[in-house]
């Protein structure tokens, strides 16, 4: 999801190819190959805000500064830890 996440960056914002590397985990040529069209791959985007990454003014805030780095948001879901930490599993012997 992070080149979908960076594709959305990319034609939505005015984000720099290195703040959007930096959020995206990519590498900075790489972003710059998405936005140039000569990304092997055909990424369709997704929207960080609509899936709760990011807030649109954490976007606005890191446009006006390109010094900015964006952080992911807290997650509205916690997950359940799974029950069988910490516990061996018996294993099947027939």
């Amino acid at each position: 999801m992070p080149k979908a996440t960076a594709m959305w960056l990319i034609n939505n914002t005015a984000l720099t190819f290195e703040q959007i590397a930096e959020f995206c985990t990519l590498h900075q040529l790489e972003v710059k190959a998405m936005a140039d069209e000569t990304h092997p791959e055909r990424i369709i985007p997704l929207d960080p805000v609509m899936t709760g990454q990011l807030t649109r003014q954490e976007i606005e805030a890191a446009e006006k500064d390109p010094r900015k780095r964006l952080v992911q948001s807290k997650s509205r879901y916690e997950v359940p830890e799974s029950k069988s930490k910490g516990k061996r599993r018996q294993r099947y012997v027939p």
